[in-house]
């Protein structure tokens, strides 16, 4: 029985190992940063892979260089209370374990000012952590405080190197506006210990990190994602297709990485979408990448319609106009091509699309940056 081959393309989970794409430049510096110990402010948009990047860093050097690697992603701690209990359970789970017994583990808490519930799960033994809502808020602080300084500690104990990774960092300021500060206080100590403020929303990373009022002004170096080169994404694509039972006509990758602009996330939907399309041992073509797209645009589209009902009438027409143009959408001339009312209301849909992460500027003004939104406007909005 011939085994069946599986779809070499991953979209939606994290892409490792094989399926991670082509970014080498960026794996072999940020993996560099954090093993001398420099700070380092991740920015990207959403589905650009940076945490895909910083898994596949964090798998090579607790491998290979016998680095700790601990992650709390804010997006999942809305309080101050459930930020120490993610806290408790990183420093547990990935700093503790790996260098203090079992019955000795829970210890490293000892010294809180407030003593963490401790939920064992009866079918793999593992703990889970809780603090109550209602704490007296300087006791929590103290808490959460102490916290931050054990991974050093820890890792001071036993000359070990640490890196500390924040999901989603720019959430940080929603816990609590007092928390940046806290957290400068006690990293501006931690010299063995690296930490990564990973973030998607760009205004907000880079005025943490660049604006001098705030209290991590210069205290990382900051990295900016961009997508991918589309020829190595093509290369990429091809060599895919090639592990398995299914080929491309000759430019089809090229065409499918121009349709995506090098959009991790996006290339690789269309790409999975592409593979399904082909039956096995057969070459897939135009047409096959044209149904490949449809496909795609039709699962999309529960989402692109909330983001078009979510939009106001200008918004709506300045996407329809940059569908199909992409440019500067201010021009007295590019307004009247495309039917869009004065520059004052054009500008103020433009600041909210780019806020939302729909439209992004580019060396010749504005365009749609959301994967295949643009295709799906000229396909459903007309």
């Amino acid at each position: 029985m011939t085994e069946r081959v599986g779809n070499p393309f991953t979209f939606g989970d994290l892409a490792l190992d094989e399926a991670f794409t082509d970014r080498g430049a960026e794996l072999q510096e940020l993996r560099s940063d954090l093993r001398n110990g420099q700070n380092v402010a991740l920015i990207a948009p959403r589905r650009y892979g940076k945490t895909s990047l910083l898994r596949r860093v964090a798998q090579e050097l607790v491998a290979e260089d016998d680095v700790l690697v601990a992650e709390v992603d804010l997006m999942k701690t809305p309080t101050r209370e459930k930020l120490a209990a993610k806290l408790a359970r990183a420093i547990h789970d990935d700093i503790a374990s790996p260098l203090v017994r079992a019955r000795d583990r829970l210890r490293v808490f000892a010294g809180l000012r407030i003593t963490p519930t401790v939920t064992i799960d009866p079918a793999d033994g593992t703990p889970t952590f809780s603090f109550s809502a209602g704490l007296r808020r300087q006791d929590l602080d103290d808490t959460i405080e102490r916290l931050l300084e054990l991974p050093a500690q820890l890792a001071a104990e036993r000359g070990r190197k640490v890196v500390l990774v924040f999901d989603e960092f720019q959430e940080v300021t929603v816990v609590d506006p007092g928390l940046p500060a806290l957290m400068r206080a006690v990293f501006q100590e931690q010299r063995d210990v690296a930490h990564v403020y990973s973030g998607s929303r760009r205004d907000m990373m880079r005025r943490l990190f660049t604006d001098a009022n705030e209290p991590f002004f210069r205290s990382a170096k900051v990295v900016e994602l961009d997508r991918i080169d589309v020829v190595l994404f093509a290369e990429f694509v091809e060599a895919r297709f090639a592990g398995t039972d299914r080929r491309l006509a000759d430019g089809l990758a090229a065409r499918l990485a121009a349709i995506t602009g090098g959009h991790p996330y996006a290339t690789q939907e269309l790409a999975y979408a592409l593979w399904e399309e082909v039956p096995a041992g057969f070459t897939a073509t135009g047409v096959d990448l044209d149904r490949a797209l449809a496909a795609v645009l039709r699962s999309e589209n529960a989402h692109f319609t909330l983001v078009w009902e979510g939009a106001s009438r200008v918004q709506r027409l300045v996407l329809q106009a940059l569908a199909v143009e992409p440019g500067r959408v201010f021009g007295g001339d590019y307004r009247r091509r495309n039917d869009l009312p004065a520059a004052s209301s054009v500008q103020r849909a433009v600041e909210q699309l780019q806020a939302d992460e729909l439209v992004e500027r580019t060396g010749d003004g504005y365009a749609i940056a959301e994967p295949f939104l643009a295709e799906w406007v000229r396909a459903y909005s007309s």
